[in-house]
């Protein structure tokens, strides 16, 4: 990853993560005209949410600074998604291929989740449709209305749903731990943690504050699927928890002195920051997801635990690498998918824009082969028809019909 000196690059970092997950309206799928509706027809899987389930940097398997086409997975058209595959409907919604919505197997798939959203719709130039009823009258929805729509002339038989990050500042935090990274030398070390506009995303407060509103986006969805025709036991709602996306201190490859974990790896952070974010960030902001399940009072429900999915292939783990430190020649290459990294690389304007095929909104999310391997624990919750609740871990080396081996535990 080239970066330019820190004159340059601190400014990069401070005006552009701050768009890491621009949210962007979704187009809705004119309804067949089949006599599909509530427990009739070919059975839907419907994913609602944010960038984590969307399909954010779906594009990429694992990184190289050497060459974008190593990793390339799906190409220029990787979020092209409207009727004719030539474009996004949206532009930057960046809805993948490789989503995990699209299980197979006798299943359809419909993604209406879009990146930057948060649990309500944000109705600005930079629209968030959130998981609500917002109705413009001009097109902007928010993704409880799509829904709606949607499950009443089609069957959903589970709707997942990743949501409660973004109204914790998740992109606002990374770009503090980074920017307090690149401006503190190793004999002073600038922590995030403890940051105060960090520390205000954690309080008791704020906690209680987001995990109620998870509640009230998750009862949208299940009023949704009850205007649609739904009786509560006709469909399953399944709630995602984020996976760790960069492992402890210990566990980089690339040293805290110098700027190489940032201009090599795309990973800068202090070594305590990465601990705080493993033992306290991820664990406050999943606790408040799965809390507000239990607090939703529906008993329909059912949750995917994602926590440690990625581990062994996360952002900077020693146990993987870049294409060129592995001496692999792309991303088809045996063994690729168990060398490389399942996490995207943190970018700034200065390593994403100019005549590169690279977004800056990609940065720290689930690449190709996380997504697969998502998928795959997508499809074991479904367990043909009779959803389950699980932990989504790395099950086994090579790939198993073109996907990560995954277990459900």
């Amino acid at each position: 990853m080239t970066v330019v000196t820190l004159r340059t690059r601190v400014p990069a970092v401070l005006t552009s993560l701050t768009t890491a997950l621009a949210g962007l309206v979704l187009a809705l799928p004119a309804p067949s005209a089949s006599a599909d509706g509530p427990g009739v027809g070919t059975p839907w899987v419907v994913t609602l949410g944010d960038s984590y389930i969307s399909g954010e940097a779906g594009r990429w398997a694992g990184s190289s600074n050497a060459s974008s086409s190593r990793a390339d997975a799906l190409g220029a058209t990787a979020y092209f998604d409207n009727a004719g595959g030539t474009a996004e409907t949206i532009n930057r919604c960046h809805r993948s291929k490789a989503a995990e919505a699209y299980v197979g197997g006798g299943v359809n798939g419909l993604n209406l989740a879009c990146s930057g959203a948060t649990t309500s719709t944000s109705n600005g130039d930079n629209f968030k449709p959130g998981l609500d009823f917002f109705d413009n009258g001009a097109g902007r929805q928010g993704q409880a209305k799509l829904l709606q729509t949607f499950a009443a002339s089609h069957r959903v038989g589970m709707v997942v749903v990743s949501i409660g990050g973004n109204d914790f500042k998740f992109a606002d935090v990374v770009q503090s731990c980074v920017v307090d990274f690149l401006t503190s030398p190793t004999w002073w070390k600038d922590y995030c943690y403890d940051d105060s506009s960090v520390k205000a995303n954690f309080t008791a407060a704020n906690v209680s504050a987001v995990r109620s509103r998870v509640r009230s986006a998750l009862l949208n969805v299940a009023t949704a699927m009850r205007n649609a025709g739904y009786a509560d036991t006709q469909w399953t709602l399944l709630v995602q928890n984020y996976p760790s996306p960069i492992p402890r201190g210990a566990g980089f490859r690339y040293a805290e002195s110098g700027y190489g974990r940032q201009s090599t790896g795309g990973c800068g952070f202090w070594n305590k920051d990465a601990d705080w974010a493993n033992d306290t960030a991820l664990p406050t902001i999943n606790g408040a997801v799965f809390g507000a399940v239990a607090d939703t009072g529906l008993t329909n429900t059912r949750t995917l635990d994602l926590s440690s999915a990625f581990n062994g292939r996360r952002l900077c783990e020693s146990s993987v690498g870049l294409y060129e430190e592995r001496g692999i020649a792309s991303w088809t290459s045996a063994g690729a998918v168990d060398q490389t990294e399942w996490v995207n690389q943190i970018r700034t304007v200065s390593t994403c824009c100019a005549n590169s095929p690279y977004y800056v909104q990609e940065s720290l999310h689930p690449n190709y082969w996380a997504q697969l391997a998502t998928r795959s624990c997508v499809r074991q919750a479904w367990n043909g028809g009779a959803p389950r609740s699980g932990r989504c871990s790395i099950a086994g080396t090579g790939l198993l019909n073109g996907e990560p081996r995954m277990s459900l535990g």
